[in-house]
């Protein structure tokens, strides 16, 4: 029944509804519904555009009834927001044509220096290795032990190892990352797992599935401590091309102004 209702108000080329003088027909809702939605999902979708619809036109035709003619008058407010809108437009393409993007390795260190309070960590971050490997596997000790070496050779071996033969490896991309999402790997909250932490290994047996869980954390900041510039340059990145983009819209705007000033287009009384 669902269906031939659907097909009914979709297909068919007539009126699908209408509130007072305004009707609406069946090409404004035909691309409501993806190929392949359900019947039910389907009928959901129109009636939703349906009724919102209605609601919208019920509203101002009851506004425009019971308004009075000041009250209806909103040619203001639409001229404003013109004006804004056009503002708007015209900046982003000004900006757009004009903004440098790319931001040096110097440029990121010298605002980290200068904000390092801006960028304290809550929690600590790490640099880990994590493997989820049965408990009974003749592997375990050597890929612990190629997972804390400083050599690519033994990293590396350590990748190929633990792929083949643990349920899960996770190098987390030599990257920093918040402790606890070391801690979901194990299931527990990050404090606890910081206390099992020895020689910067934490391995905890998991008797449910006879399985261990072991990380190796390679480097760590307390919390409390400034983030290391590494996790914090994408985001100071962001921030000066915002000041960048900021210093342009401020220099378009009085340079307008001088260049209205000077043609004699601006003038204060």
């Amino acid at each position: 029944m669902s269906c031939k209702a659907v097909s009914s108000i979709i297909d068919d080329g007539k009126v699908i509804a209408k509130v007072g003088r305004h009707k609406l027909v069946r090409n404004e809702v035909a691309t409501l519904v993806p190929p392949g939605t359900s019947p039910e999902d389907s009928m959901r979708l129109v009636m939703q555009y349906i009724n919102s619809w209605a609601s919208d036109l019920v509203f101002a035709d009851i506004a425009e009834s019971q308004l009075s003619k000041q009250e209806k008058d909103v040619s203001m407010e639409l001229e404003e927001y013109r004006k804004a809108l056009l503002k708007y437009r015209y900046e982003q393409r000004y900006v757009n044509e004009r903004l440098d993007t790319a931001v040096s390795g110097a440029e990121v260190e010298a605002y980290y220096d200068a904000h390092k309070q801006d960028f304290i960590a809550e929690v600590p971050v790490v640099k880990a290795r994590f493997m989820r490997i049965s408990a009974d596997s003749p592997h375990i000790e050597t890929i612990k032990k190629k997972m804390a070496s400083d050599d690519i050779d033994d990293i590396v071996e350590a990748d190929s190892l633990a792929s083949s033969s643990a349920d899960k490896y996770t190098a987390y991309g030599d990257r920093w990352v918040p402790i606890t999402e070391v801690a979901r790997d194990f299931g527990k909250d990050y404090e606890s797992l910081l206390s099992l932490m020895r020689n910067s290994f934490i391995q905890v047996r998991d008797t449910d599935y006879d399985k261990v869980n072991v990380a190796y954390i390679q480097d760590f900041i307390d919390a409390g401590n400034p983030f290391p510039v590494e996790y914090c340059e994408s985001e100071i990145k962001g921030i000066l091309v915002g000041i960048r983009r900021h210093r342009l819209v401020t220099s378009l705007e009085q340079d307008l102004l001088e260049d209205a000033r000077e043609k004699g287009k601006f003038v204060i009384y």
